[in-house]
């Protein structure tokens, strides 16, 4: 099958039907495509035909094609499928997103808003640290790459990745897997690498969304590439004079020439990033001194020159517990609930209080809380997720910071130990993971693995206590956790929520 960019309009290729061009590179075609089968229209990446002379190269790229695609996270696109044609010609189908990528926001705004481009790098290394964690290296990590629908980010091109124990990065046809302007100094020198090298491009990238330039502008391929190994850019704080001279360290560490000297994870560099523009040092809560004003004024309210007697205040508390009770006997009998029904997100129903808000977030998870639109944004950045409009709602109105957050996906194990549990969650949810010991239970009518923990914001030390249940469900194990701003989230709602769940 020939690749000539256009001539394939309106061919079918491997089942699809072309209908246009999206984009293309030095190695594939992107085109947009209709999937009959599913009646979905598809982002369909055309390799040239020159690689798939490489069997080396073709057996790698379906193979990890097909890893890719096992990982379920919210940041990188969904692969639908990854094979050779009738004639050998290798081709990727993915979700399409109709949306800018990052290249394109930053060559029509210049500099990001901090606040943007805080949001849209903490979500790809969430997306590079999830596929780390399954031995993939992505390689080619550029703006380009980076796909934006509203404030959800995707990474893509995840079709020509690397596992960890390759070592060149050179095809047999000796063709560079990069882009020179965001390239490690590893890959240029076609050593070893690792996740770190994917760290580097991303504070390329990070450099570029902040300053509006990249770190290294040459006017020349063989200029850029002696940059990324001999040279320093420019510290960002003098090209964007507005972010403090912390921001300088961080990205130094970042695009250290010896992978050893950056961050540990992409994660790590983001918060540390984050947290240099900030001002604000690492695990020091920014409402401490709020929240003491808070307690003083509570006390000084509660306090004056005559007490309550006892049984006085004996009554009151009474009266209250009382109160609590009819409240709790009114919920039970289902007034004032609804039921969320099936959807690809979340293929089961459940039952949630009638005044909350549900956000089903594409086919990648599903929230229900007073406050759906506050942690739907966080629990879509994963790990490196910016918590400040979350921990306003911690702080603000703690009794409605709960939730019910519901995904799909095979990085979980009902059968997992608390250890392993607790890194299946870092790699699906924001903050720091904390995670009991399991224990055997059900939810409704499926048996179920429970884990109770904690999820906490690094930069603030605010904690979201969860109970969840892991379910066992076929094709991929099922998650429920109900979360809220306390230690534990034993109660009532929690406890309705979870004898009325029902697989679809």
């Amino acid at each position: 099958m020939p690749v000539n960019d256009r001539s394939l309009v309106g061919q079918e290729v491997a089942g699809y039907y072309i209908e246009d061009i999206v984009g293309k590179g030095g190695m594939a075609v992107v085109y947009l495509a209709l999937d009959p089968r599913l009646s979905r229209r598809v982002a369909l990446k055309i390799l040239n035909p020159v690689l798939s002379v490489d069997d080396r190269f073709r057996q790698r790229f379906i193979l990890e094609s097909r890893t890719v695609a096992s990982i379920e996270h919210p940041n990188i696109i969904p692969i639908y499928e990854a094979n050779a044609d009738a004639d050998g010609v290798l081709y990727i189908a993915m979700r399409y997103v109709d949306g800018l990528d990052l290249r394109r926001l930053i060559y029509d705004r210049g500099a990001l808003p901090i606040a943007q481009a805080n949001q849209i790098i903490a979500q790809v290394a969430a997306a590079l640290d999830a596929a780390h964690a399954h031995d993939l290296i992505h390689r080619d990590v550029k703006p380009a790459n980076i796909l934006l629908a509203g404030d959800h980010v995707y990474l893509t091109d995840f079709g020509i990745t690397k596992h960890r124990t390759s070592i060149s990065g050179l095809t047999q046809t000796d063709q560079f897997i990069g882009t020179p302007r965001y390239m490690a100094p590893e890959q240029i020198n076609k050593e070893h690498i690792d996740g770190r090298c994917d760290q580097y491009a991303l504070a390329c990238v990070a450099y570029e969304a902040l300053s509006g330039r990249l770190p290294f502008p040459r006017d020349n391929d063989i200029a850029l590439l002696w940059a990324h190994l001999a040279e320093q850019p420019t510290p960002l704080s003098q090209v964007r004079p507005e972010l403090p001279p912390e921001v300088d360290g961080v990205m130094m560490r970042a695009l250290a020439k010896s992978p050893e000297q950056r961050y540990p994870s992409c994660t790590a560099f983001v918060t540390a990033l984050r947290d240099a523009i900030s001002g604000q040092p690492a695990g020091a809560p920014p409402t401490q001194a709020s929240a003491v004003r808070r307690r003083q004024k509570a006390a000084s309210a509660t306090s004056g020159p005559s007490k309550l007697p006892l049984v006085v205040a004996t009554v009151i508390a009474a009266i209250a517990a009382l109160s609590l009770v009819v409240l709790l006997v009114m919920t039970q009998k289902g007034d004032s609930w609804a039921r969320y029904q099936s959807t690809t997100a979340a293929p089961l129903t459940f039952e949630y209080p009638a005044d909350w808000t549900v956000r089903t977030h594409g086919d990648l998870f599903v929230v229900a809380s007073p406050h759906a639109a506050e942690f739907e944004s966080m629990f879509v950045s994963g790990a490196a997720a910016d918590w400040t409009t979350v921990n306003e709602v911690i702080t603000g109105d703690a009794d409605n910071a709960v939730g019910v957050y519901v995904q799909v996906s095979d990085a979980l194990s009902a059968s997992a130990t608390a250890a392993q549990m607790k890194a299946m969650l870092e790699g699906l949810l924001p903050g720091e993971i904390v995670v009991d010991q399991p224990v055997p239970d059900r939810a409704g009518d499926s048996d179920a693995t429970r884990y109770d923990g904690s999820l906490r914001d690094r930069n603030s030390g605010n904690r979201l206590g969860f109970v969840s249940y892991v379910i066992d469900r076929r094709p991929k194990p099922l998650l429920v956790l109900y979360f809220c701003a306390k230690n534990r989230c034993d109660d009532a709602t929690e406890g309705r929520v979870r004898q009325s769940v029902h697989l679809s």
